[in-house]
C-alpha cells in the first residue's frame, strides 16, 4: 500500500525482455539501507517487486499483465519514474490510499499554464470514468493528485501545483503521452458492493448499473 506521495524521481538503467514480461533495472536516490530484497516499491504507480540491489540500483520484474495494463512497457533507458516505498504504519498519509494495481492507462489530452501552475486535462477509459469524482483523488503514475473537474464523459482536470512539477517525472510528460491510472480505492469498493446488492436483488446487471441516477438517489431507495 502506498500514499501516493513520490519520495524521489528515479531513472531506468536497464530494461530488457525476460519471457513474456520485462525486468528494468532503475537507479534510486532511496536512503541507504531502506531498501531490501522483496519490498514492494511503485513505479510510475505500478507496485513491483525489487529482486535485486547493488549500490543505487534496484531491479524488478514486470509481468505480462503489467506491461498490458501499464505503460512500464514502454520503458526504455533513461526514462525518469517516479518512485515510493510501501507505507509503514507510521508513515504519514499525506496523499489517499494508493494500492499500486493500476486499472488501466489513459492520456495527456492538454497541458494549459496559469501562472505557476499547470492545468492538464487526461483522458481516461469509460469504464474508469464513473469512479472519477469532482473534488475525489486520482492516482496519477503514481502521483496522489485532486479532480479540479470533470472534462465531458471521458475526461477529466488535475491541477499541477509548483512542488508536484518540480519534484515528480511529471515534468517529462508530454501531451499524448500514455498514463497509468488508479482509481480511489474506497470508490472501488463501494461500487463493488452495490454491483453486488442490484445484481441479487434483480433490478439491474451488474454492468449496466445507471450510475449517474443512482448516485443521485438516496442509498437505499428503489427508485
Amino acid at each position: 500500500m502506498f500514499t501516493g506521495i513520490v519520495q524521489c524521481v528515479g531513472e531506468v538503467v536497464e530494461a530488457r525482455s525476460r519471457g513474456a514480461g520485462m525486468s528494468l533495472a532503475i537507479a534510486a536516490r532511496f536512503p541507504k539501507g531502506s531498501l531490501s530484497l522483496g519490498d514492494s516499491v511503485a513505479v510510475e504507480g505500478a507496485c513491483l517487486t525489487v529482486t535485486s540491489l547493488r549500490e543505487g540500483v534496484f531491479t524488478v520484474d514486470a509481468s505480462a499483465q503489467t506491461l498490458a495494463m501499464t505503460t512500464v512497457g514502454s520503458f526504455t533507458a533513461g526514462v525518469k519514474v517516479n518512485l515510493e516505498q510501501a507505507l509503514t504504519l507510521s508513515t504519514p498519509l499525506g496523499g489517499h490510499l494508493v494500492s499500486g494495481h493500476v486499472d488501466g492507462r489513459g492520456r495527456l489530452e492538454a497541458v494549459d499554464r496559469e501562472g505557476d501552475f499547470l492545468r492538464w486535462t487526461v483522458s481516461a477509459p469509460p469504464s474508469l470514468m464513473p469512479f472519477v469524482a469532482d473534488k475525489g483523488s486520482v492516482a496519477l503514475n503514481g502521483v496522489s493528485l485532486t479532480v479540479i473537474g470533470l472534462n465531458g464523459d471521458l475526461a477529466f482536470d488535475l491541477m499541477l501545483i509548483p512542488h508536484t512539477i518540480a519534484a515528480t517525472s511529471l515534468v517529462h510528460r508530454r501531451v499524448g503521452d500514455a498514463v497509468n491510472l488508479e482509481a480511489d480505492l474506497l470508490a472501488r469498493y463501494v461500487a463493488r458492493l452495490l454491483q453486488q446488492g442490484l445484481a441479487q436483488a434483480g433490478d439491474a446487471s451488474p454492468d449496466r448499473v445507471d450510475w449517474a441516477g443512482l448516485l443521485s438517489s438516496p442509498l437505499g431507495s428503489k427508485g
